[in-house]
């Protein structure tokens, strides 16, 4: 996969800078842990996800350097603004790394909102909304995932209230399916050239966390 975009050239960056030339050869490059909420229609379809995204120390320390510009050792969220706004214009052509699939069928975003990013002194946490544009799907029967089909982000659920479900009239409950622990392992091992092949859309690879939905 080619990586062309300022997001994708920030990682890149980190991985030379952090990992060195050997290193680089494994994946995953950088660790992403997801919080995510799915809004419903009083029909039970998803209309839109609202993310928080808590990239891993090395890379928030790497992509925030020097923004701190009134030098109070504080990032504001003014001072982010700029990295919020080209973290979400270069991860659109990832469609944000975010699936529901229903069978063959997947729903398509509209254009991201109230997207910002939030510093703890240690992390960047990347706040955004998806709303669903197309093929609204029934909650009851979406599948929902959250994956780099390059495997060069490894994104995993936050271990607390990962997944949850708002708005309708339905009281729904996520279901996480936690990966095999062999996987990651295991592709941790490999080249550049085995992920090579793997393109967004082209199906879910085994390394994606599939969640589904129970509803009353």
């Amino acid at each position: 996969m080619k990586f062309s975009r300022p997001f994708t050239t920030i990682l890149l960056s980190v991985t030379a800078l952090l990992a060195g030339a050997i290193a680089a050869q494994a994946h995953p490059h950088v660790q992403v842990s997801v919080k995510s909420v799915v809004v419903l229609d009083d029909a039970g379809e998803i209309t839109a996800v609202r993310h928080a995204w808590t990239f891993d120390e090395a890379f928030s320390a790497f992509s925030t350097a020097g923004l701190d510009t009134n030098k109070d050792g504080k990032l504001d969220r003014a001072e982010l603004a700029s990295l919020a706004q080209v973290n979400v214009e270069s991860l659109n052509e990832y469609a944000y790394f975010t699936y529901l699939r229903k069978g063959k069928e997947a729903s398509e975003f509209s254009a991201v909102k109230d997207y910002y990013l939030a510093h703890d002194g240690k992390a960047l946490t990347l706040h955004f909304t998806l709303p669903v544009e197309k093929k609204k799907l029934a909650v009851k029967e979406a599948r929902f995932e959250v994956y780099d089909p390059s495997f060069f982000v490894a994104f995993e659920f936050a271990k607390e209230t990962p997944v949850t479900v708002e708005g309708g009239k339905l009281a729904c409950t996520a279901n996480i399916k936690q990966p095999n622990a062999g996987v990651t392992s295991r592709l941790s091992q490999m080249g550049e050239s085995f992920f090579e092949s793997f393109k967004p859309g082209s199906g879910t690879a085994e390394w994606a966390i599939p969640v589904r939905f129970e509803c009353k």
